[in-house]
């Protein structure tokens, strides 16, 4: 019982760790799209 209750706790912090970075990527590419089409129109 106890490796399962590790197991899950590692498991849970896999899964939040990747939702964190899934975010970051996220946020990044909107971001660098902005930043790309901020800069097409002023030139």
């Amino acid at each position: 019982m106890e490796f399962l209750s590790s197991f899950l706790q590692y498991f849970i912090t896999l899964v939040v760790l990747a939702v964190i970075a899934g975010l970051g990527v996220f946020t990044g590419k909107k971001l660098r799209q902005r930043k790309d089409a901020k800069a097409q129109n002023e030139v």
